[in-house]
């Protein structure tokens, strides 16, 4: 812990030193910057183990099986991040409270990325047999432990600086990271899936991605905490309007917000993967269709939804962020209805569930955090927004790609939209019964 603490104190130092200039201050541009290359890399974490869960696990750590048993067996290992990721709140606020948000922001990401590059020494099941399997698991857990940690209050702060008539558009920034992550994350397995041999690709080549975690964290760490350590971001913290609480205590007073706040955006988050982990499992798994082709069109497309993202703050500040979450959440709904059974209709309709896809994503996520935050008092703001992030990537995406993948096995794609309906469902609900919340998203 000294160790740790001494090295989180040096960077302060370091990042203090970017901001000595007495007049400086905090402003959301400032914030976006940090907030973006943030959650791009965690993005980028994330979206390697996904698209590494489809392409390399099955094969490496379930061989004994066959490809779709070995797919949805690691698909079943996907959502130990999320359940581990509330654990990792709860024990990364208790640290915020005693050491310092750099220390917490620190160890976080150091833990993220060291689980990742783990990841990448993985022993096959050939090497070790079925303790492959269990180091992955146990590896993805350090990640949804770290990615609890990594919560670093700038979203909450960025939406607190924002003019009152832009909130949507300032509420849209730290949801750009997700298809920048993806976008990194699919061309690099892209090129190591077209320039290797197959053999050399499962052997090494899928290793590579898992490198590059590391190295982007650091960037994010030090981007982060530029904002974090500035006196103006402190001094907000002591004023109490971002202030690290007790998760139980904050759970018991705050747990009818922090449930509401969980299914407002479970549509958008249960579509998120129903567009990026499940396509690819599926041209994997039942096509003959070349992988990195398909990569190179998830880029693409994921293009579309960063353009829809930037359209949703635009559109919220027009018609207000509860009312673009109910639109786009019965878009989502019809959505789910015809959708998937284009990926059954060639190459053509594979590109128009995608394109028709992200860019539902993009209109549905870029206000999905926009919906957990002035939902609480102050004093709860800093962890119920937290844990009500946590609880909405569990319950809307956690289980998306396996839910998908193994009602498709059983009834056809017909069925795989129907965890998507149970999600643009939840946040009708949501919506239509709270009214305090409707009142404070419009």
């Amino acid at each position: 812990m000294s160790m740790t603490t001494a090295s989180s104190a040096s960077l302060e130092r370091d990042a203090r030193a970017v901001n000595t200039h007495a007049e400086h201050q905090v402003r959301p541009g400032e914030i976006a910057i940090g907030v973006i290359i943030g959650r791009t890399s965690e993005f980028f974490d994330f979206f390697v183990y996904a698209i590494a869960s489809v392409l390399v696990f099955p094969t490496v750590v379930f061989p004994f099986m066959d490809r779709i048993s070995a797919t949805l067996w690691s698909f079943a290992i996907f959502p130990l991040a999320f359940i581990a990721r509330p654990v990792g709140t709860q024990i990364f606020m208790a640290l915020d409270r005693r050491y310092g948000r750099g220390t917490k922001l620190t160890m976080a990401l150091f833990l993220l990325g060291t689980s990742t590059v783990l990841m990448s020494f993985l022993p096959s099941y050939a090497s070790i047999g079925i303790a492959s399997a269990v180091l992955l698991g146990l590896f993805r857990i350090g990640q949804g432990i770290a990615l609890g940690g990594a919560w670093d209050g700038l979203p909450s702060l960025l939406a607190l600086n924002a003019p009152d008539r832009q909130r949507g558009w300032w509420a849209m920034v730290p949801q750009l990271g997700a298809p920048m992550g993806l976008m990194v994350a699919s061309g690099l397995f892209a090129f190591f899936v077209s320039v290797l041999p197959p053999e050399d690709f499962m052997s090494w080549g899928w290793r590579y991605p898992f490198f590059v975690a590391f190295a982007l964290n650091v960037v994010a760490l030090f981007a982060r905490l530029r904002i974090v350590v500035t006196p103006e971001y402190s001094e907000m913290f002591k004023n109490r309007e971002l202030t690290p609480s007790r998760v139980t205590a904050t759970v018991k007073a705050q747990w009818r917000n922090i449930i509401i706040g969980a299914f407002a955006p479970l549509a958008s988050f249960a579509l998120f993967h129903m567009v990026t982990v499940f396509p690819l499992s599926w041209v994997a798994l039942y096509t003959q269709e070349s992988i990195a082709r398909f990569l190179v069109i998830e880029m693409v497309c994921a293009a579309f939804g960063l353009g829809a993202i930037v359209l949703s703050g635009v559109l919220a500040d027009r018609i207000g962020r509860r009312s673009l979450l109910g639109y786009t959440a019965a878009g989502i709904a019809a959505f789910s209805g015809f959708a998937p059974q284009l990926l059954g209709a060639g190459s053509a309709g594979e590109v128009l569930f995608m394109v028709m896809g992200f860019i539902l994503l993009g209109l549905s996520f870029g206000q999905s955090s926009g919906a957990v935050t002035n939902n609480f008092p102050k004093r709860a703001r800093y962890t119920g927004a937290a844990i009500t992030s946590d609880l909405a990537w569990l319950f809307g995406a956690g289980f998306a790609p396996l839910a998908a993948l193994a009602l498709t096995q059983a009834f056809g794609l017909v069925a795989a939209g129907g965890y998507l309906l149970s999600g643009a469902l939840g946040t009708l609900l949501a919506l239509g019964l709270n009214v305090e919340l409707a009142k404070r998203l419009d």
